[in-house]
């Protein structure tokens, strides 16, 4: 049984209220079906508006699509009793492309950690900063930090943060939304190579959504590639989208090429 299963979701925005409401409507998303095995990470490419976000919104939970259904470990995520749908919340986690908008600016780095230990275990206080401390440390920050508000870290320490939030439940899966695209260069490289050993190290499975070739291609076991709403293309293989004639993929590897001119030896790899 796979992790994450998606049979032929469909969405649209508009409203059906309309005789002709297909014509009021606009399609997001069309017959979207794919498989995510446990411990793997698939890499989801798309231009803007292809539909990637909306996508990860639907598997989240957080957007209902029109049609199709979302498994998640065999449970219907949009029709589950109380107790499955509960274990899905703690198992299901995500990193947003903005770090500084997915925190309230109130907490500290350690409320912010502490949120979903509070919601799923029963530690004590002293547990709970112990466990606060370590995931802080697994993410390359420290007990020093504890205190400190999201106004005094870098984009890429509070996205530490973040991800340091997402794996506090030890989550089958972690959805990663444009979670390095509004960093620099050196962050990118330093928070990519930070989920790739968190995923060794927890066994951990992540769907990476993105328009980041380069970013994809360095964390993801598998490659999907969408556009308007539709998966064009799926790679067991990543390399495979290097060799793809499909006009979607061969205009994103021009502009890939383009932009950086060094990573034309990935053609080899």
């Amino acid at each position: 049984m796979s992790l994450l299963q998606l049979n032929e979701v469909t969405h649209s925005y508009g409203s059906r209220k309309f005789i002709n409401w297909k014509d009021r409507s606009k399609k997001i998303l069309s017959n979207i079906s794919l498989s995510l095995e446990e411990g793997t990470c698939l890499g989801l490419l798309g231009m803007s508006g292809a539909g990637k976000s909306t996508l990860g919104k639907v598997i989240l939970g957080l957007e209902r699509p029109q049609y199709g259904e979302v498994l998640f470990q065999g449970h219907d995520i949009y029709n589950s009793d109380k107790n499955s749908s509960r274990k899905i919340r703690r198992d299901l986690q995500a990193v947003f492309q903005d770090s500084y908008s997915s925190v309230n600016p109130r907490m500290t780095a350690e409320q912010i950690i502490s949120e979903p230990l509070e919601n799923f275990e029963k530690l004590t206080l002293s547990e709970q900063k112990r466990n606060v401390i370590e995931l802080l440390e697994r993410v390359g920050l420290s007990e020093a930090d504890l205190k400190k508000y999201p106004n005094q870290f870098s984009g890429g320490q509070l996205q530490r943060i973040n991800i340091a939030r997402a794996i506090s439940l030890k989550p089958k899966l972690i959805v990663l939304d444009e979670a390095v695209s509004s960093l620099d260069m050196v962050n990118q490289t330093l928070i990519l190579e930070l989920l790739k050993q968190l995923k060794a190290d927890f066994g951990l499975s992540f769907l990476f959504i993105t328009h980041d070739i380069k970013a994809a291609y360095t964390i993801s076991d598998r490659l999907g590639v969408l556009e308007k709403g539709e998966l064009v293309e799926l790679y067991d293989d990543k390399n495979q989208f290097f060799t793809s004639g499909h006009p979607v993929v061969k205009e994103m590897r021009d502009s890939m090429l383009a932009e950086y001119p060094r990573f034309r030896s990935v053609r080899r790899a």
